[in-house]
């Protein structure tokens, strides 16, 4: 049975941990950290990385007749035993250094743009747009991908066209809208509302072949789950993700800085038992399993 320690460490994103397994796989690790603001919190999320692993297999295998995707096995002798449940054995890409953003909705970054510029990612929107705003059609908002603990920055479709190639760009924004409205669709149906979501694409044979999505897909650290029921524009909305996290840090009762240099404090009881609930509930309303099922 394969150990943890038989396989090289390769890298850490703010949340999962990557290793070698051979020439064409690789093993991804989702662990219980989660990250705010660039920052990793000192306090773990109880079941976060299983949650989110869950999560990624349902829609890679909802989307799979859609695109392909990374992934190779959840069960195998190869997956060492004490990471089960939170890895995934998937194939080794040729990543694409561009996160690939769909909205549906105006929030979070894309609302301050908005504030600014009237525009998101270069995208030009109808004057008089407000918080949890709906957008006409989906945009495409891509971001460069950034070093750890930094943070990803919006960028036009043009400055992609500059990174990727017109082509390669033209594929990726199609790929991430189409995609973007499966789940949606989806998510809808389920009572949930899918503001938005990144996508992350890699390739085998180059350029020319498959666009294969990767990393995770439409867990709550990657998009934004609203419940249909209540929604209302003017206001940020209850959500099934970290934005709980978010409006914690950001409170008098964390005494946090966000603009100091301090890093965050740990967070409390209550909040690590309310962030993991959300984590669950988003998990069971969108996919329609039971947790209980996943981990045995």
């Amino acid at each position: 049975m394969a150990t943890l320690s038989d396989y090289p460490h390769l890298a850490s994103g703010k949340v999962r941990d990557l290793y070698e397994v051979d020439d064409e796989l690789l093993l991804m690790v989702a662990s219980d950290r989660i990250s705010a603001f660039d920052h990793i919190l000192p306090t773990p999320i109880p079941d976060k990385g299983r949650i989110l692993t869950a999560m990624s297999i349902f829609w890679f295998e909802l989307l799979a007749d859609l695109v392909p995707h990374h992934v190779v096995a959840v069960e195998d002798p190869r997956i060492p035993a004490d990471v089960r449940g939170r890895a995934l054995l998937v194939r080794r890409l040729a990543m694409v250094p561009v996160e690939c953003v769909a909205r549906g909705y105006l929030t979070g970054s894309g609302l301050i743009d908005y504030r600014a510029s009237g525009a998101v990612c270069g995208v030009a929107l109808p004057p008089g747009l407000v918080e949890s705003s709906k957008l006409e059609t989906p945009i495409f908002t891509p971001a460069a991908k950034a070093e750890l603990g930094a943070h990803d920055e919006n960028i036009t479709f043009e400055a992609v066209v500059t990174m990727a190639g017109v082509d390669l760009a033209n594929r990726l924004r199609d790929a991430t809208l189409e995609i973007y409205s499966a789940a949606a669709e989806h998510a809808a149906g389920r009572g949930i509302i899918l503001a938005d979501t990144k996508f992350e694409f890699g390739f085998t044979g180059g350029q020319t072949g498959p666009l294969i999505l990767a990393d995770e897909v439409l867990t709550p650290d990657s998009s934004r789950f609203w419940p249909a029921e209540g929604y209302r524009a003017g206001h940020s909305q209850p959500s099934y993700d970290k934005q709980f996290v978010r409006d914690w840090l950001t409170s008098p009762e964390s005494g946090w800085d966000r603009a100091s240099d301090q890093p965050p404090p740990p967070l409390p009881a209550d909040v690590v038992a309310a962030t993991r609930d959300r984590y669950l509930q988003g998990y069971e309303r969108v996919s329609g399993r039971s947790f209980q099922d996943w981990i045995g």
